[in-house]
């Protein structure tokens, strides 16, 4: 066969080719239909995140730890997906809150749970803001890290739904929905608002964590937790990122402004958290920050021989408020002052100490001042500071050392006179462990002059996520002779 028969014949097998493959439908070659099906789910069917969230807290109050639902009859929940693990901050769980308007005004709070779901990329499935459905049916409801979880599991502890089953679970709505955050202000959280998107105005990163990344400085072991604090109220809030998120290694922003993030806790169910879906969700732009004044003349290296005045506390009452010559204990807010306490339990105090407790108090706010009596900076030399702080899952509540140079002594004008912080002393953190006692360090306060007052300030209230309880003791005052 010569090379022209051959390149006939070839030519003839491609038009045959080109004939065939034009009598397919189109269909066969188009991108796979990926839309979904609108799942249809009966109302009644439908029960609401306050029955469930109802149904185990009988079961805690029963001395169990979780509360299985009856796989007799096909149960779900409705709820809308405020979580997104696309840059890496959330892993193998979705977050679900039951509205997406804060300002619904349905009969029923705005609720969230976790679903725990043995599976990553999530967001490749679940979109934020994306309706779905969960069959509860044969679920158990549980706590983990300190919030409400729903996943397989027993009687005991609650564990990951697994990949062969999720979708069947979790069943995907075409509804996206804008969710809009509730604006929070931080001592009005509760725990209605765990697992629920929220806004926070008018923030900044304190100031000490200035500077820093979101998760990769070298003691982030897991996760960065980086303190965001309020410059209305100055309280704070833990930032908290993975060590796996994709923005890690970027400086958190300097300036203040808005937080958009899922409200949380901490992996050890110590403190409240806030976590980030992107750094989409973090505005803090502004130029001026709200940092406080500050006096810092360091930490002495030598505590002078002569002492002004030492206050360890023995002489107090349990239970009852601090009352100590020359000493104030103001209460700003709320019903609790601070008041003498002695215990040998695993939070033992050093013989009897100082305390301030709001834990059911119920009162909406509690800021209570313990200040010292006048110190003259300008009668002897090296003056110092000295004493030791510990606490008890302190949640969002603080206690701040304060000083001023122009109260007159008198209780009316506490909060006129002009009050700074004492920044280089070391007070018990939030994310500290609750068992020890944790010094001071020696403040130097030679560094001002005139009539000092030195002042122990607490800020919370009666609310669970921030009525924490602080401990102080030995406090002294010394000077160089």
């Amino acid at each position: 066969m010569n090379k022209i028969n051959k390149s006939i014949i070839v030519l003839e097998l491609l038009i045959v080719l080109f004939v065939i493959a034009s009598c397919v439908k189109d269909d066969d070659y188009s991108v796979p239909d990926i839309s979904i099906n609108e799942p249809n789910i009966p109302q009644d069917k439908i029960t609401t995140f306050k029955a469930i969230k109802s149904l185990y807290e009988q079961a805690v109050n029963g001395g169990n730890s979780t509360v299985v639902i009856d796989d007799d009859d096909d149960l779900y929940i409705e709820g809308y997906v405020i979580s997104s693990d696309k840059s890496g901050n959330f892993f193998e769980e979705l977050i679900i809150q039951n509205k997406t308007d804060a300002s619904n005004p349905d009969s029923d709070p705005r609720l969230g749970f976790k679903i725990d779901i043995n599976v990553s990329s999530l967001s490749d499935t679940y979109q934020f803001g994306q309706k779905v459905f969960v069959k509860i049916s044969g679920l158990t409801i549980g706590e983990s890290n300190g919030v409400i979880t729903i996943g397989k599991g027993d009687a005991v502890s609650v564990k990951q739904i697994q990949a062969s089953e999720y979708k069947d679970i979790v069943i995907r709505s075409n509804e996206i929905a804008t969710i809009t955050p509730k604006i929070a202000e931080l001592s009005a959280l509760n725990e209605w608002d765990k697992n629920t998107l929220i806004q926070l105005n008018n923030m900044q990163l304190n100031r000490f964590e200035v500077g820093l990344t979101y998760a990769s400085e070298s003691f982030d072991e897991f996760d960065g937790l980086r303190l965001l604090e309020s410059c209305d109220s100055g309280i704070s809030m833990i930032l908290q990122t993975s060590t796996f998120a994709d923005f890690k290694s970027l400086i958190v922003p300097q300036g203040k402004g808005t937080v958009v993030g899922v409200f949380s806790r901490d992996f050890g169910d110590d403190f409240n958290v806030l976590i980030l879906n992107s750094t989409r969700d973090i505005n803090l732009d502004a130029n001026e920050r709200c940092d406080p004044i500050e006096l810092s003349c360091g930490l002495a290296t030598t505590v002078g021989s002569g002492n002004l005045f030492m206050e360890d506390f023995e002489s107090q009452k349990n239970n009852k408020p601090i009352v100590i010559d020359g000493w104030t204990n103001y209460i700003e807010a709320g019903t609790v002052a601070w008041e003498g306490y002695s215990s040998t339990s695993s939070n033992a105090s050093l013989g009897r100490s100082a305390r301030f407790q709001p834990a059911s108090s119920g009162d909406d706010s509690s800021i209570g001042w313990l200040i010292t009596p006048a110190i003259n900076l300008d009668t002897q030399e090296g003056e110092t500071l000295r004493f030791k702080t510990s606490n008890s899952l302190a949640d969002s509540s603080f206690m701040e050392v304060l000083y001023s140079l122009d109260w007159d002594g008198n209780e009316a004008n506490i909060t006129s006179a002009t009050w700074g912080v004492l920044s280089d002393a070391y007070v018990v953190k939030d994310t500290d462990s609750f068992v020890p006692w944790f010094n001071s360090g020696s403040v130097d306060l030679s560094c001002a002059t005139g009539t000092m007052h030195i002042a122990f300030k607490y800020t919370g209230n009666g609310q669970d996520t921030f009525d924490g309880v602080y401990e102080l003791d030995d406090i002294s005052v010394d000077y160089v002779e």
